[in-house]
């Protein structure tokens, strides 16, 4: 009997932890908006190919560019190489939240933005695409043309963002272009290009 009714005990304890853990995992994944799947067309998808390139483009560039010259600054009062990769990592939080999705749990972007470590920035800059992708995905095309407030105030739509945040990023991206020139550094995707036209035969 005692055996009988200590199995009984095992059992219920058992159903108990179990039915415990799945509602505390219900309840983890509740907190989080489950992710949508990409756009493959669309407006969406259309600015989530510039924010690829820009991923791209910024991700190689920052990690060619050597540590010791994330300090350098073609002058006083503005950005270093390594502040500029650290403020468009933290611009990518920004428009995020623009577009409705909150900073990540833990993130700040100002924290972010004064990143001066290379690992850190190239892995910040990594991260703030990734979310910023994400922030993208979850936008439905009928919200496309929602209010939004860009920086400064000035009123647009969310189409009106996309167009916002590209132009400011590529304006970044032509200065940390010139930075790298400047201390005579290649980009990498025009090394690959010219490493192709060096392979082709000659006519």
């Amino acid at each position: 009997m005692r055996r009988f009714a200590f199995s009984l005990c095992t059992i219920f304890l058992c159903h108990m932890i179990f039915a415990t853990t799945s509602l505390r995992a219900q309840m983890a994944s509740a907190d989080k908006p489950a992710a949508m799947s990409a756009p493959t067309s669309g407006a969406r998808a259309e600015f989530l190919g510039e924010v690829s390139y820009f991923e791209q483009r910024f991700t190689r560039l920052a990690e060619a560019i050597p540590a010791d010259k994330y300090s350098w600054k073609p002058g006083e009062a503005v950005r270093s190489i390594g502040e500029v990769y650290a403020h468009v990592a933290a611009g990518n939080y920004f428009y995020a939240k623009l577009l409705g999705t909150p900073f990540p749990a833990g993130v700040d972007p100002k924290a972010v933005s004064a990143l001066t470590d290379k690992p850190k920035i190239v892995q910040a800059l990594k991260d703030s695409y990734a979310h910023l992708r994400g922030a993208v995905a979850n936008i439905k095309d009928s919200d496309l043309e929602s209010s939004v407030k860009l920086p400064g105030g000035r009123d647009s739509t969310v189409r009106g963002a996309f167009m916002f945040i590209a132009g400011h990023t590529g304006e970044h991206l032509g200065q940390s272009i010139a930075y790298a020139r400047q201390n005579g550094i290649v980009p990498p995707w025009t090394e690959d290009r010219l490493k192709q036209d060096a392979a082709k035969p000659k006519q």
